[in-house]
């Protein structure tokens, strides 16, 4: 028996299939068009409801994707671009939610070859231009999207470099800092591109003292005047509109630069506290990259305590030390352009 698409099988005897009651009795009816296929009918949305849709967002998250690009005139040469993107859709997905009419939504899993095919079809130059690529593409190739956010992280490999060979295609993983990047493309506010790395350990074995702070009853920290200063930076900045606009706009020098800057600083800056390095580490991105109009940091205190050796007969004169992996202080704070809007602390209202 040939069924035509889109219309719903008839029943065993010929005639039409009955919605059964009881345990079925959710399934949808259907409802017979001019041209004999049939259509769903859906619930109409309850006008008397006490309850109001909030935000919401749907898409596919962690799409993991490399791309090997393939240079030199016999193609030996080899670069890759290793990503995790995840893409969150916004707008018109009421009648989804409250009637089941899925004529708005595009499917998840559209979102996940999107990802795919643009890879192939334009390649991976950096995580934010990527982004780019796939919030705009959402937002003006379907009327119900109005607002696409892109999540990436980028994981970074190193060339090992083989003398006795002319192809280069072998790599090793670099370490465990995370590059990322936020992309959010609306039809209201345009355009807005977030970067930042996340893993990034940093140590200072001195220039670090902490002293002359608030003691209650509670208090049993001592006071240090030679320290450790150790943490797991995790960082975002906000880039301005114009660079945001900027197709020329170079994103790898950027995030070098940013990165470059950071570090310099929490090398140099003798610290007082962490939130003071934190503020110097900040300052310093902002100083140097002018398109660059705000910096979030958020910097667990990985703390080092001196090891009691007096039962030993020992001396520990800063020397050795215990590294605890938890608890720990969790310093965070964002640094801004004076008369510039804060966005990072409120562009992702849905934490993924």
């Amino acid at each position: 028996m040939h069924v035509s698409p889109g219309a719903v099988p008839p029943g065993p005897n010929g005639g039409e299939r009955d919605v059964p009651s009881g345990a079925g009795a959710g399934r949808r009816a259907y409802g017979i068009q001019n041209n004999g296929l049939r259509v769903p009918e859906y619930p109409k949305e309850d006008s008397m409801s006490k309850h109001v849709l909030g935000q919401n967002q749907y898409g596919k998250a962690e799409n993991r994707i490399v791309v090997v690009t393939r240079k030199g005139g016999d193609g030996s040469w080899h670069e890759i671009r290793d990503l995790n993107v995840s893409v969150a859709l916004r707008g018109e997905f009421r009648d989804v939610h409250l009637t089941g009419d899925n004529a708005n939504c595009l499917p998840t899993d559209t979102t996940k070859n999107t990802v795919y095919a643009f890879g192939k079809e334009h390649g991976i130059s950096s995580p934010e231009a990527f982004g780019i690529l796939l919030a705009k593409h959402f937002v003006s190739s379907q009327a119900p999207i109005r607002e696409a956010q892109i999540r990436i992280e980028e994981y970074a490999w190193e060339r090992i470099p083989v003398p006795t060979r002319k192809e280069q295609h072998s790599f090793v993983r670099k370490g465990q800092e995370v590059r990322t990047a936020q992309v959010t493309y609306s039809e209201t506010t345009g355009l807005q591109v977030i970067s930042g790395l996340k893993d990034l350990t940093v140590m200072n074995s001195t220039n670090s003292e902490f002293h002359g702070y608030i003691k209650d009853k509670y208090t049993t920290l001592q006071e240090a005047y030679d320290r450790i200063l150790a943490t797991k930076v995790t960082s975002r900045w906000a880039h301005s509109a114009p660079a945001a606009e900027d197709a020329g706009y170079d994103w790898d020098r950027s995030y070098k630069k940013v990165r470059k800057h950071m570090l310099e600083a929490f090398a140099e800056t003798y610290s007082y506290s962490l939130q003071q390095t934190l503020n110097q580490m900040a300052e310093r991105v902002l100083d140097n990259c002018p398109k660059v109009n705000e910096v979030r940091l958020n910097l667990p205190n990985k703390h080092h305590f001196l090891v009691d050796l007096e039962p030993f007969g020992l001396k520990n004169d800063n020397e050795v030390y215990f590294a605890a992996d938890r608890m720990y202080g969790l310093i965070e704070g964002t640094v801004h352009r004076d008369g510039v809007q804060p966005v990072i602390a409120t562009s992702d209202w849905i934490v993924a």
